[in-house]
């Protein structure tokens, strides 16, 4: 039996564009610029964004200098990235479980929970080792993640919204190793149609941290926040991991 993969179909969906359309570019280009302060890649680093999307963190990244490649399973996804094309920005369709430009980049780049949809743990192990393998020398790699915890005490179980007058019911909840949310609308006939259910897996830290040692690489740093604030298990609403290779 081969299991469905619920992003293939919805990240194609006109739907999936309307319910997220807030998603702040100017809180995206900020949390780029304090990373980049943070690490100090020298300017003629090439820097890969895994899971890039539409490219909102790539195109910030390569305003500031960087040869910076972008790739997405998602071809409607990388057809509106590709507009922004330049010469260094370049944009692949391209799944993050098969392996990718090895040994070639100084920095590799996961923003956003851009990880964790597959289905098992050997396919995240595989896009892990994409990711990690798309490093050279002691490069270095930042996985952007939710931080499990926090997202279980927080989690809000049903929400209605409206958007450009298409109204949404949301429903979240999560088992031992995931965390729900299904979309769905309400047709003029007041019924409601499921769009998608997204499904994330709830890694820890002490996940990654054994996917990155399983990869050779070694967690540096971790942070709580889009301001690089401490990471704390229960308070912070993001787990911002820099990991580095490991020199033999």
């Amino acid at each position: 039996m081969v299991l469905k993969e619920w992003f293939r179909e919805w990240f194609s969906s006109p739907y999936y564009d309307l319910l997220y359309y807030k998603r702040n570019e100017q809180e995206a280009a900020a949390f780029v610029k304090i990373l980049t302060q943070h690490l100090q890649p020298p300017l003629e680093s090439k820097i890969l964004d895994v899971g890039c999307g539409k490219g909102r963190h790539a195109k910030v990244l390569a305003a500031l200098g960087f040869d910076v490649t972008g790739i997405d399973l998602s071809e409607p996804f990388i057809n509106e990235a590709k507009k922004s094309e330049t010469e260094n920005l370049h944009f692949f369709q391209h799944d993050m479980r098969l392996p990718f430009y090895i040994n070639y980049f100084d920095y590799a780049f996961n923003f956003f929970t851009s990880f964790g949809y597959f289905n098992t743990r050997r396919e995240h192990d595989a896009a892990m080792r994409t990711i990690t393998q798309s490093v050279r020398g002691t490069g270095t790699v930042v996985i952007d993640y939710l931080n499990t915890h926090y997202v279980e005490d927080h989690l809000v179980q049903s929400e209605e919204c409206v958007v450009f007058n298409v109204p949404f019911h949301l429903t979240r909840w999560h088992d031992e190793e995931h965390f729900y949310k299904q979309i769905q609308i309400r047709d003029p006939d007041a019924s409601l149609r499921h769009l998608a259910t997204e499904k994330v897996a709830k890694f820890s830290l002490g996940d990654f941290t054994e996917m990155l040692a399983y990869q050779q690489m070694q967690v540096q740093e971790v942070f709580g926040d889009y301001q690089l604030k401490s990471y704390d298990v229960r308070k912070s609403p993001r787990m911002i991991i820099v990991a580095k290779k490991l020199v033999h």
